[in-house]
């Protein structure tokens, strides 16, 4: 993946975009095929880390733990880390990953209207 230069063009055009456009700015926090899947699995209540790899089992660990950093970072979820031996540690959506419900809902509906549309051309 090639990571896009504070100073080229095309940052200033993806800055500008997020910061003028409310949907664009969801979409780059949501968007990509684990973020919404985690946010997906997690609709539901709290799960370990096993838990989310069972789900999710085309993922590597390391694309995992990478993408539950940058959901706590962008606070659509939160990570409990409990005293125990061995450490247990889950993950659950906060308040406001908790709002993608409805949003994740009319998504899965629109998927598969636009999935069936698309199979009967």
């Amino acid at each position: 993946m090639t990571k896009i230069k504070d100073t080229s063009t095309n940052f200033a055009n993806k800055k500008a975009l997020t910061e003028e456009c409310h949907e664009v700015y969801a979409v780059n926090i949501i968007g990509g095929q684990w973020t919404l899947a985690i946010c997906c699995y997690l609709i539901n209540g709290k799960l370990r880390f096993s838990e989310l790899k069972q789900c999710l089992p085309n993922i590597t660990e390391r694309m995992l733990a990478l993408e539950l950093k940058k959901l706590i970072e962008h606070k659509i979820i939160q990570k409990f880390v409990y005293a125990e031996v061995p450490a247990r540690v889950e993950y659950e959506l906060t308040p406001i990953g908790y709002k993608l419900h409805n949003i994740i809902t009319e998504l899965g509906k629109w998927g598969n209207e636009h999935k069936d549309l698309v199979k009967k051309q």
